[in-house]
């Protein structure tokens, strides 16, 4: 495979650019990425429930739903993106990824007068932008994190992506402990034109401040038989694939039927939605706070313990908290901490091992396409355990989607545990082919 001669935002490299000004760009829209992804979800429940007037009967469903077809959509682009990627560039996508979010944004607190202007209902406009919202912010995600594989190489690599995952951890923190107070304050409309100006604003810093540094790749064909033969022929990368699978959508969980569970409670203990809300928030950011201190620490466990076994310590630990979540009675009570602090505690080293695992096994110039497909298989994950657990929330209780994502980590776990077994040790020599 050729690289491509670098293109007038490409440097040399970070190392001998700015290093610590690219570093600490990237920290800041990784944040900012974060910030504008959770708000988004967390607000959803509210704006149905308080904008909308959707009921409880139908609430699970409805919420899942927008978060699923909005799956759908990324999943038929991401992949593809991912191969556009690794021959334009980073940056460019992350950009026009930040712009369709911030005009989504925009549009969605006007969905009630937007749908009865066109007469298909002010749920059907929100549906819309959602779907456009999450299509743009799920383009940023594989981007950024595509991103700063590039800025690392193997001896490094764990404690610079774990940096980056506690900073999109704070991200999630300070959505919750807060932005989402401001709700009950000033009405879910403002905090959700205020989401719509921060995309924009990760727009304009990601053009003025990141660059690209990868080669570019210049073989016309598809990379999908090479990323395939390096499935094939890799163990720890089907792991890292089935780990996929599961661990992003455990924060879908949270931000979604935990919120929503604490909002349609709010009526049986006689709080107002706004104030459970806020407490819901509080809890889940006390809970990210805790994410982003073990995020760094992540780094170290898994430079010692290896990628296979932070998977099977972050997954089991995160599968149990969320076991202990389908114990609870009242969302809003104080010992709902005991659970979420497991599953802050497990889910960085979930979400953190399997990118590195991808990235020490992948050549520079197929970067972007396995962690395309990679994000494409944690997208199936995301829909099928939204559509599984909205339809548990309704019909079983809104504690099953808890336990539905438990099982699955506990599951995940076993798996990884059981390919250390065959797979024991690192791949030092392939890996430094490979970094070369």
């Amino acid at each position: 495979m050729a690289a491509a001669p670098e293109g007038k935002r490409q440097a040399a490299s970070p190392r001998q650019s700015d290093d610590s000004r690219q570093w600490n760009a990237l920290y800041l829209v990784a944040a900012l990425t974060m910030i504008f992804m959770t708000l988004a979800v967390a607000l959803q429940p509210l704006f149905l429930r308080k904008v909308l007037g959707v009921s409880l009967g139908s609430a699970g469903m409805i919420n899942a739903n927008v978060e699923v077809v909005a799956e759908l959509l990324t999943l038929m682009v991401i992949g593809s993106l991912g191969v556009v990627s690794d021959r334009i560039g980073r940056v460019r996508i992350l950009v026009a990824g930040f712009a369709i979010g911030a005009v989504s944004a925009f549009l969605a607190p006007f969905s009630p007068e937007l749908g009865a202007a066109l007469g298909v209902g002010g749920v059907a406009i929100y549906y819309l932008t959602r779907v456009a919202m999450s299509l743009g912010t799920c383009v940023v995600g594989p981007q950024l994190t595509t991103l700063a594989g590039d800025f690392t190489s193997y001896g490094d690599r764990a404690r610079r992506i774990s940096n980056v995952t506690s900073m999109t951890a704070f991200g999630g923190a300070l959505v919750f402990a807060v932005l989402m107070q401001i709700p009950r304050h000033t009405g879910v409309v403002p905090v959700m034109l205020f989401n719509a100006g921060l995309g924009a604003g990760a727009a304009w810093l990601a053009w003025r401040l990141l660059v690209d540094v990868a080669p570019r790749r210049t073989e016309a064909a598809l990379p999908w038989p090479q990323v395939f033969a390096l499935l094939h022929r890799q163990p720890r990368l089907r792991v890292a694939f089935v780990t996929a699978l599961f661990s992003r959508s455990n924060v879908a969980v949270i931000s979604l039927f935990y919120m929503l569970w604490s909002i349609y409670f709010a009526d049986l203990a006689g709080r107002s939605q706004e104030l459970a809300a806020a407490k819901a928030g509080t809890l889940i950011g006390v809970a990210g706070l805790l994410l982003v201190a073990t995020s760094i620490g992540w780094g170290v466990v898994v430079e010692r313990l290896g990628r296979l076994n932070a998977i099977v310590a972050g997954m089991t630990v995160s599968g149990l908290g969320f076991g202990l979540m389908s114990l609870v009675v009242d969302p809003c009570h104080w010992l709902v901490l005991v659970p979420m602090t497991l599953i802050a505690l497990g889910q960085a080293g979930a979400l953190l091992a399997p990118d590195l695992i991808a990235f020490d096994l992948t050549p520079r110039d197929l970067r972007g396409s396995v962690i395309g497909a990679l994000n494409v298989t944690s997208g199936i994950g995301m829909i099928v355990t939204l559509e599984l657990g909205g339809w548990l929330f309704d019909s079983v209780g809104p504690y099953g989607p808890f336990m539905l994502v438990g099982v699955g980590n506990l599951l995940v776990a076993a798996f990884a545990y059981m390919t250390v077994r065959h797979d024991a040790g690192a791949v030092p020599d392939e890996v430094s082919e490979l970094e070369s």
